[in-house]
């Protein structure tokens, strides 16, 4: 049933953004005083509909893949050979003046087209602000000893390490690592890590050169490519009051290197040792700030539904809490939107150039991919890649093509500087052109999901 998560995922991610944009260009539009005909969130057959009092219909519609604020324009050839009495009766309002979208100064036009992105980038930052209050716990990016011919090992990685920043941004979780390094993707240079030795405790800089960074891979795995080893030491990160641990004298960032002599290094291996020895003294080896010490446990004793006895130390893995108060996350989910749309930016832009390749263009079926996948793993992961896919819609949408919104704000700033609108004809011969390079990026992305699939 697994199958079901992905049309699921696929709506909700998509039903939510496209919303969001389209509710934007409506609002504008009401407020400019244009008439809306209607409101459709999909294209093709309406599936359902509703006609408020201002007569505006309201329809979802059969294909998932986009939406539309129709509004009354004497340019439309449905519209075009109505009477104002026959527009009013057809949208059945009655005693108001017909406001007609070419009726509306440029700036308006302008003002409605710039709605739809800017719905989208505060969608992005309501996201970002409440995933900062909510608050997360996160694994702490700790990464064992690269192989020996990895780019990490030849710049001099040679001991289990935290990574505490990498280019200068401090990172917290592999969530904030991953976005970090993707911003170098096609790069060439030296990506900077700054790493905290686990034993030693010492901070160390370590670049690592790159050049032309996976500019031609199709989903480049950042991480590995790199040599890290993404693992959970046996690093306290929690001690729970009044447990055996606390008991012991443990204490948060103690990574224990062996018990009773033998050496565990991994969270799995240490929890064993300590689960099959309920109420026995072990010695613990810890290292702690560097310095290396002696401790002396007494696990608790614990027994299961079946009778069995398990050891109990009272101690939790290494895990940073994120969170910000309401005030707080406001600079945060700011910070956020801009900095996702930064990154963005700088990865349309290397397409562009062909620093990054066209391969990793995404399509409808690559989204409902990630959204089945997402919206199974955690609400966290959910609606973090639906504020980053309407940061990307919102980004497309202000492009200066004809047929999106960008090519409207073209058209119109044109119209403010000029003093008068566009050739209809040069708008016709625009919006063709917009058709074929809308319409072929998304062949060209649908093309890259069915390849990604075979």
């Amino acid at each position: 049933m697994d199958f079901l998560y992905y049309p699921f995922g696929f709506l909700l991610l998509l039903g939510v953004v496209v919303t969001v944009h389209e509710f934007g260009h409506f609002i504008v539009a009401r407020w400019s005083g244009v008439h809306v005909l209607r409101f459709s969130v999909g294209f093709g057959r309406a599936l359902l509909s509703h006609r408020d009092r201002r007569g505006t219909e309201f329809t979802l519609a059969a294909i998932p893949l986009g939406g539309y604020v129709r509004m009354l324009d004497d340019r439309d050839p449905d519209q075009a050979e109505l009477s104002s009495d026959e527009l009013l009766q057809q949208m059945k309002v009655e005693g108001s003046a017909v406001v007609s979208y070419m009726d509306l100064t440029p700036w308006w036009r302008i003002a409605i087209a710039l709605a739809g992105p800017a719905a989208n980038f505060v969608l992005a930052f309501v996201i970002f602000w409440f995933i900062s209050v909510a608050g997360s716990m996160q694994p702490l990016p700790m990464v064992d000893v690269p192989e020996p011919d990895s780019p990490l090992a030849r710049a001099g990685l040679d001991a289990p390490a935290q990574i505490v920043a990498i280019d200068a941004n401090d990172i917290l979780g592999w969530q904030a690592a991953q976005l970090t390094l993707s911003r170098r993707l096609g790069d060439t240079g030296a990506i900077e890590f700054t790493f905290k030795d686990l034993r030693s405790a010492v901070i160390r800089t370590l670049e690592v050169p790159i050049n032309e960074w996976h500019s031609g891979d199709v989903e480049p795995n950042f991480i590995t490519s790199l040599g890290l080893k993404p693992t959970t030491f046996s690093v306290v990160g929690e001690v729970v009051e009044d447990s055996a641990a606390e008991r012991a004298g443990l204490e948060t960032g103690d990574f224990v290197v062996a018990v009773d002599g033998s050496p565990v290094h991994y969270w799995r291996d240490w929890v064993g040792v300590i689960e099959s020895h309920p109420k026995d003294v072990i010695a613990l080896s810890v290292r702690r700030g560097g310095r290396a010490i002696s401790v002396q446990a007494q696990p608790d004793e614990r027994v299961t539904s079946d009778g069995v006895k398990h050891g109990f130390l009272g101690v939790g893995p290494a895990y940073v809490e994120v969170a910000y108060g309401p005030f707080e996350a406001i600079a945060e989910g700011l910070s956020q939107t801009w900095e996702k749309t930064a990154m963005t930016l700088e990865f349309l832009k290397k397409m562009i150039f062909g620093q990054v390749s066209v391969r990793n263009l995404v399509g409808p079926v690559g989204i409902a991919q990630v959204a089945g996948q997402v919206v199974q793993s955690s609400w966290l992961q959910f609606v973090t890649v639906m504020a980053l896919m309407s940061i990307s819609v919102g980004i497309m949408n202000l492009l200066p093509i004809p047929l999106l919104d960008g090519g409207h704000i073209l058209f119109n700033s044109i119209e403010v500087v000029t003093g008068k609108p566009v050739p209809e004809r040069v708008q016709v011969v625009g919006v063709q052109i917009g058709l074929a390079l809308v319409g072929g990026l998304f062949v060209l992305a649908t093309y890259n999901d069915i390849l990604r699939i075979f």
